[in-house]
């Protein structure tokens, strides 16, 4: 099966920190995400997602994000049933938080309590890839001729 939703929106709110019964730090936040399109003579619609946060992404979330900031999100789709005070049985869609990341440009508000904090990534980590070596400062001798005249072996 495959549950993957990206999104990318501002915050409605600060997010806050909480902790469940056993200590377990989570957050929950709502993004407004503006529509691709709008219809003739309307204007374009916003959604309102719910995004769920836990451990120390939910830590990352409460530390470093702040209301109308830019953020992008990638986790999966999740819902729950629960009752209201009046007993009516409810169903809330949340999207579970896996990678949070700063959208806006070093530029905007709140750059500055962003300087040092990378994006979050709750992914089990991977060895990256090196970077390929510069040579824009390699003297000619560093360089062979190919003869491309000869027969390619495969």
């Amino acid at each position: 099966m495959l549950n993957v939703v990206a999104v990318m929106g501002r915050l409605v709110a600060d997010p806050e920190l909480r902790k469940t019964n056993s200590g377990i730090s989570t957050t929950t936040f709502t993004i407004a995400c503006d529509r691709n399109f709008a219809r003739a003579g309307e204007e374009r619609q916003t959604d309102f997602f719910d995004i769920v946060a836990w451990r120390s992404s939910a830590e990352f979330a409460c530390k470093y994000f702040r209301k109308g900031q830019l953020v992008a999100v990638n986790g999966s789709l999740q819902t729950r049933t629960w009752e209201d005070r009046e007993g009516k049985k409810r169903k809330t869609y949340e999207i579970v938080a896996d990678n949070l990341h700063f959208a806006d440009s070093k530029g905007s508000s709140g750059a500055s309590r962003q300087q040092d904090a990378p994006a979050y990534n709750d992914a089990p980590q991977r060895a990256l890839p090196q970077e390929p070596e510069s040579y824009s400062s390699g003297a000619p001798e560093d360089f062979a001729v190919i003869d491309d005249s000869a027969d390619l072996p495969f």
